[in-house]
This record gives C-alpha cells, structure tokens and sequence, in this order.
C-alpha cells in the first residue's frame, strides 16, 4: 500500500467513526447531530463553513429518518403542535439558509466562523447548565403552544444558518409551553428536528454546499451508531454524557471564534 492509498484509507476510517460516535451520542444523549458535526467539520477536517453546515444537515435528516418511524408506530408525535413548529420553523430555516449563502459568496469566513462559533458556545452551554440543574424541575401544563410558531421560526433560523438548535431547543419549548406528556415531547421535537434538518439540507445541498465522498462515510458509521445509541440509552447514564459532549461543544464552539480572527 502506498502512502497516499495508506492516507485515503484512514481518512476513510476516521470519516466512518466520527459519523459513528456523532450519531451514537445522539442517540445516547439527545444532544442534535448538526450541533456535533458542524464544529468537528470546520476545526478537524478543514471544511469551509457553509460546506460543513450544509454535510451536517444533510447527516441529521438521514440519522433522523433512521429513528422516525419508531415514534411514528409509538404514537408519540403531536401532529397539531408539530405543525405549529413547523409553522415558523421551516420559513426560518429559509432565512437562516439565505444569510450563510450571503456570507459565504462574500467570502466572509471569518464571520461565519464567530457566528457559528458563538451560536454553537451558546447552545452548549445553555444545555450543560440545564443538565446540571436538572432535579426537580416541575413542567407548567398550561397550554400556551400559540408562542410555539414565533419561537419556532428563531430555532429554524439558526439551524439554517449553524445547523445547531432544533433538537434542544425545541424540546425545551414543548416543555414548557404545552402539557404534552414527555414521550410526546421528544417524539414531536425529532419530528420538528427531521422538518428542519430536511429542508435546510435540501436548500444547502442544492447549493452546493456539501461534500458528497466524506457525507457517504459518515452516513456508512452514522446508521451504525444510531442503532447502537438507542441500544445502549437504557444501560448507560446519559446525564453525565451528556454534560461531557455539552462541555466539549463549548470548548469548540470557542474554538472557532477564535480562529475567526486568523480567517
């Protein structure tokens, strides 16, 4: 084996596991595969921001299609709530779309980097320290789902624009404002998550703005891993998990502010 065969295969490899462990911690901690693989995209492998947003995105819809029809045989999904999600979701996901193009014909990669940076070191903080103070947290049952189209159509926007948002966000949203049971929140926010991951995927892949050889590799151990982090949420503890992966997406999402200054 030569040394650029030798080079091809283990980025083939490294390609095949990250798709694996972004999906597997997915599975084992809800943490939302855009807001993984984005980061690790731009910092790891050298992608331009719009190319990994929009590989990112096109990831979380396949992932998502993976799981989605074992809510849909559970019942766990709210049509009248998700379609109020997906009421400003999906414009917001067109908006966020439409500014990362902007920027990126612009060639401002500096300022996509701090955007998606701050974006990406905002969410994880928020669920890291949401996650600490889990306990006894008690769930309003007032129904007040007529805010979900508004709150929505932020989530959308920022998920067009980072590919960050959806999974954590939404959830957070459905707790709060409807008296959905919890098993319906999550089934309802992978459904918001999979409208929003399909649409602006579907935009950035028209684009341009994804690389189809290292999108294969990672969809190959992102199935994989999907499955095997759905297995294993009733064996291992997924709150400290998920405070590790929380952690780690702030340090990179600082990361990439800070190489926004050398772009």
């Amino acid at each position: 084996m030569t040394e650029h065969s030798s080079k091809l295969f283990w980025r083939f490899m490294t390609e095949i596991l990250v798709g694996f462990l972004v999906a597997a911690g997915v599975g084992l901690t809800g943490v939302g595969a855009g807001s993984l693989l984005a980061p690790v995209l731009m910092l790891f492998f050298k992608i331009p921001p719009a190319e990994a947003v929009g590989t990112a995105l096109a990831f979380s819809a396949i992932i998502k299609l993976t799981i989605a029809p074992v809510y849909i045989v559970r019942k766990q999904i709210h049509y009248p709530t998700l379609l109020r999600l997906c009421c400003g979701g999906v414009p917001g996901v067109l908006i966020g779309f439409y500014a990362m193009d902007l920027l990126d014909a612009k060639h401002h990669r500096g300022i996509l980097f701090m955007v998606i940076g701050s974006l990406v070191a905002t969410m994880a903080l928020y669920n890291l320290i949401r996650t600490l103070q889990r306990s006894a947290h008690h769930r309003t049952m007032q129904d007040r789902s007529v805010w979900l189209p508004f709150i929505a159509f932020g989530i959308g926007t920022e998920v067009g624009f980072s590919s960050a948002g959806a999974g954590a966000l939404g959830g957070v949203a459905l707790l709060n404002l409807t008296p959905l049971a919890p098993a319906r929140v999550v089934g309802t926010d992978v459904m918001f998550g999979l409208a929003c991951s399909l649409v602006g995927g579907s935009f950035h892949l028209f684009a341009g703005h994804y690389q189809t050889g290292i999108l294969i590799h990672l969809i190959t151990g992102g199935m994989v891993g999907a499955l095997i982090g759905a297995s294993l949420l009733s064996v291992l503890p997924a709150r400290p998990l998920r405070v590790a992966l929380s952690a780690w997406l702030t340090c990179m999402g600082v990361q990439l502010c800070w190489q926004a200054f050398g772009a």
